[in-house]
């Protein structure tokens, strides 16, 4: 574990920039987000992007701070009044892509590659195979059909040294302008193809599957240097305190990155955006405070989930979907569907990547495997569509062993789908070469492995870069197949589909998030925590609101049975070639419509509908992004405006008014544990109230903020509403956190306060430093259909007295207190003992 250096954030507040919000809003926003309670803005990309960007995450300029915000001068203002508030900044950091921009010269260094070729100094920064395939050349997948349908919307621009292409415009290669057209197209360093060749024929390595974001080698130090220089001055200067790292799993050394990055920012608190699965940890060795927090995610919304409701649920739902079982019926079967699809469709370029540099390895072997292409494919496939988690780390000494036992669990289950076990050494081959292994190869010490002159290392830069190229594979198909796919596909209880998440094991008890908690607390204390971002699909108040349904899955069950066959899509819509009823997009927009709380009468049509053909296309059975049938996608929008949104939304309404004191105990339950559990809480932008979105785009929107609800809290006034309610919380909480960082931090300390009774398993309490206990209430609904809290107490911890912040009464301590007491008011408290 790695501590920074820099003092650590007690909480961030995350800003999504864009034209309509830039550094002069954010300037606006700081006096109240100052007042509410956190320590640092934590701002999304802030380097330049292609114009009109919503997220900044398509960098073109490394060396720019983005003028639609207002530039550099604007940041400067922005941190000025940040610290005149106390405040620092957090910055999001992208290291791993840029954006392959229209016009391309938006790009300035992929400009000079695109007419210069391998021989321009900026070669070196992006990530291109010049040797697989296209004559040499850089394919760029931009053409709206076939290359010769498309000649006539070519002009060349000869005096500007231009071809152009609709809205692109590309360089010429000098010496080319006066050439007829088809010559002059295969002389330049980039070959213009159909757009549907990127998943089979790119040869430069992009971000998942999106070939409109090319891979940077920041690998290289002159590259690191050159794409942080900016970054790192502001560091110096003063004007950014910590950063997030977009996306460590498409680099190709983590680790080693996050070292360099560690030297030049002098040890700024940072952490990374890693997704962790099952128990995964990060890897020790990685310079940095810890996650952005995702893990946390997990284990706060598993807390929600009635483990036995949930099961019922997932009858009810196969009753009315009816699934295949890799459809959505069985979440293990739906996860190795997607993954092959993906590995084998929308990640072919990769694979074969793969495939041409272990025949390059095989083959200068003192021993040739032999190995067909077709083989060593389908090792590939069959090894990573294994993977349970999103990459291994074979460099990484702390994770060598961990990984190296996956991997061979995973290669035993691959071997098995080869017919001929003979061919299925083919699957060795891919197994040591992923873990960065060369079994032929002799001791370097032995005086016969350490010559340059040697075959093994001739294979030494072909071995290094498959493993690293494996591991950048296998996480952008994890993140492709079960993200982007299986999420879409097995929407049993939609709230269990976020990222971390784990659909087929909703729920966690107390035990393990306490367990979590101590591990969080002794390893990287530091580390991010959060609850809504701009990527989760589902903001956490709407989660909280579908969580309920998994402590009443019969009430849901008879909502969509009451509406009989107007409950599912494509039941007598009337629009030709809709093709049959769409029982899972039915259940899945019933859902996301009751999740966002939208009224009868369609008022949250307009953000449902989107949100729901977006998964639609994401699980890619019915439509797709690149193959989308238009009837369908119009029977869906209208099913979503005249069901869910519509008249026939009425049950759904109902069904939340009666679940409402149930949601509020989710929606300030988790906002409790997230403000307080080890970790810096980051929330996103609006979600100190409720905080009710869907899927970007919708959760994206510029923020908004209500500083003169906070001072009517202040001055005294009673929450009217929940959103008011969660306020409150959230700015006593924040407030506490600043006013005593101590308790909190990387000294702190941690210990669960457990409930003694017979409902004991609802409450959820522990205690930070000695001094602060939170108390929470959990299923709710099942508590209140189990007769209540009966005698079940709580005992604080000795000392004392114990002051509830939200009402200013006093608790002894080491008394037992029973809990329909201690919980009167609210079915949350924070005590604190000052």
């Amino acid at each position: 574990m790695t501590q920074p250096s820099s003092p650590s954030p007690t909480a961030t507040y995350r800003l999504q920039l864009q034209p309509d919000f830039p550094f002069a809003a954010a300037e606006r926003a700081v006096p109240h987000l100052a007042e509410l309670g956190v320590s640092h803005l934590h701002l999304s990309p802030v380097l330049e992007s292609v114009p009109g960007s919503t997220h900044g995450y398509d960098v073109v300029d490394h060396g720019a701070v983005r003028a639609e915000l207002g530039g550099e001068r604007g940041l400067r203002q922005l941190a000025a009044t940040a610290r005149a508030h106390g405040l620092g900044l957090v910055v999001d950091l992208v290291p791993n892509h840029m954006a392959v921009p229209q016009p391309a010269a938006l790009n300035g260094p992929l400009w000079e590659v695109l007419r210069d070729g391998p021989a321009s100094p900026y070669a070196r920064w992006f990530d291109i195979d010049w040797d697989g395939g296209h004559d040499g050349r850089l394919l760029l997948p931009v053409l709206g059909g076939p290359l010769g349908d498309e000649l006539p919307h070519f002009v060349v621009a000869a005096g500007d040294g231009l071809l152009r292409y609709h809205e692109h415009a590309f360089p010429l290669r000098p010496g080319t302008e006066e050439l007829p057209l088809p010559r002059l197209l295969a002389s330049q360093w980039y070959r213009l193809g159909w757009w549907r060749l990127a998943r089979s024929e790119l040869n430069y390595r992009r971000f998942f599957t999106i070939s409109e974001l090319i891979g940077v080698r920041v690998e290289d130090p002159a590259v690191f240097d050159a794409t942080h220089r900016t970054v790192l001055r502001l560091i110096r200067d003063g004007v950014i305190d910590g950063l997030r790292i977009d996306h460590p799993d498409g680099l190709v050394d983590p680790g080693g990155y996050l070292a360099r990055l560690r030297e030049g920012t002098g040890g700024r608190w940072t952490v990374v955006e890693k997704i962790l699965t099952g128990d995964e940890r990060l890897p020790a060795s990685w310079a940095c405070a810890g996650t952005t927090g995702y893990d946390a995610l997990r284990h706060i919304d598993g807390l929600f989930v009635c483990p036995q409701g949930s099961g019922r649920l997932f009858s009810h739902y196969r009753d009315f979907v009816t699934p295949l079982a890799d459809e959505g019926g069985d979440w293990e079967e739906t996860v190795r569907r997607a993954a092959y699809e993906v590995v084998t469709h929308d990640l072919a370029a990769e694979v074969e990547r793969l495939v041409r540099t272990a025949a390059r390895i095989s083959g200068r072997a003192p021993r040739p495997g032999d190995h067909a292409p077709w083989a060593l494919r389908q090792a590939l496939r069959e090894l990573l569509v294994r993977l349970p988690v999103y990459r291994p780390y074979a460099a990484d000494a702390t994770r060598a062993a961990a990984d190296a036992a996956m991997l061979g669990r995973a290669a035993a289950g691959a071997r098995g789908a080869f017919r001929v076990p003979a061919e299925a050494r083919a699957v060795d081959l891919i197994h040591d070469l992923a873990l960065g292994r060369w079994p032929d190869e002799p001791d370097e010490r032995d005086g016969e492995g350490g010559h340059g002159d040697s075959p093994y290392e001739a294979d030494r830069a072909d071995r290094a870069d498959f493993a690293a190229r494996f591991a950048q594979t296998a996480s952008a198909l994890h993140a492709k197949s079960v993200e982007d796919t299986a999420f879409y596909r097995y929407p049993v209880l939609l709230s269990a589909c976020e990222v971390g998440g784990d659909p087929g094991e909703p729920a966690l008890g107390p035990d393990a998030f306490h367990a979590y908690c101590a591990r969080v607390q002794r390893d990287r204390p530091t580390t991010g925590t959060v609850l809504s971002t701009h990527d989760t699909k589902r903001s956490a108040d709407v989660r909280a609101r579908i969580a309920v349904l998994s402590e009443c899955p019969d009430r849901w069950r008879d909502v969509l049975g009451s509406m009989a066959e107007a409950a599912v899509c494509g039941a007598g819509s009337g629009v030709d070639g809709a093709g049959p009823a769409d029982p899972m997009v039915s259940w899945l927009a019933w859902q996301t419509a009751f999740g966002l709380g939208a009224p009868a009468g369609g008022a949250g049509a307009e953000r449902v509908a989107p949100a729901v053909l977006k998964a639609a296309r994401e699980a890619g059975l019915r439509t797709s992004w690149t193959e989308p049938r238009a009837d369908y996608e119009e029977a869906v929008t209208e099913f979503v405006h005249s069901g869910p949104c519509g008249p026939l939304g009425a049950p759904l309404a109902a069904l939340g008014a009666e679940l409402a004191p149930f949601v509020r105990a989710n929606v300030l339950g988790a906002a409790l544990l997230h403000l307080t559990m080890p970790g810096v809480p980051d929330l996103y932008q609006g979600s100190e109230r409720l905080h009710t979105a869907l899927v970007d785009p919708d959760n994206r929107a510029p923020a908004r903020f209500r500083p003169e609800l906070l001072a009517e809290l202040d001055g005294g006034a009673a929450p009217r509403d929940l959103s008011a309610e969660k306020l409150r919380l959230t700015a006593t909480a924040l407030r506490l956190r600043r006013r005593r960082p101590e308790w909190f931090g990387a000294a702190a300390s941690y210990e669960p306060v457990r409930a003694e009774g017979p409902a004991a398993d609802h409450c959820v309490a522990f205690c930070r430093s000695g001094r602060v206990v939170p108390v929470l209430t959990r299923l709710s609904l099942r508590l209140v259909e189990t007769g209540g809290w009966w005698d079940t107490g709580l005992r604080l911890p000795p000392g004392g007295p114990w002051r509830e912040l939200l009402t200013g009464r006093e608790v002894p301590g080491g008394a037992l207190v029973g809990l329909s007491e201690l919980l009167a008011d609210a079915p949350v408290a924070l005590f604190a003992a000052e």
